[in-house]
């Protein structure tokens, strides 16, 4: 069974770091697409980043643009988000999801993902 487990989620001020981790498990981890998705009360679930199943190509919902960056480690089965210049709007849980799909776009959304973890809250505290 496909489990994505997320950690390093937290409290931290304005202008801080975080990073956080996904361990995945019970799939073969470097055929997937993995993304990073975020969602604030109230609000939908939105895309932050997504990385190849390689590891060479990364995209950015524009807001995290130069202060977000995705990796991922294929032999960890983990991939990873590191955050800084953290803002309030920062805040939100974050999720972490598996994609087998080909077509780049249906990487931007949720719906092009076929496992999802629990989410790991970040608070940005000003």
């Amino acid at each position: 069974q496909v489990q994505l487990v997320e950690s390093g989620g937290g409290l931290v001020q304005v202008g801080g770091s975080l990073r956080l981790s996904c361990a995945a498990s019970g799939l073969t981890f470097s055929t997937y697409a993995m993304g990073w998705f975020r969602q604030a009360p109230g609000k939908e679930r939105e895309f932050v980043a997504t990385v190849s199943w390689s590891g060479n190509t990364t995209h950015y919902e524009d807001s995290v643009k130069g202060r977000f960056t995705i990796s991922r480690d294929n032999a960890k089965n983990t991939v990873y988000l590191q955050m800084d210049s953290l803002k309030p709007e920062d805040t939100a849980v974050y999720y972490c999801a598996a994609s087998r799909s080909l077509i780049l776009v249906l990487t931007f959304t949720p719906r092009g993902y076929d496992y999802w973890g629990q989410g790991t809250q970040v608070t940005v505290s000003s």
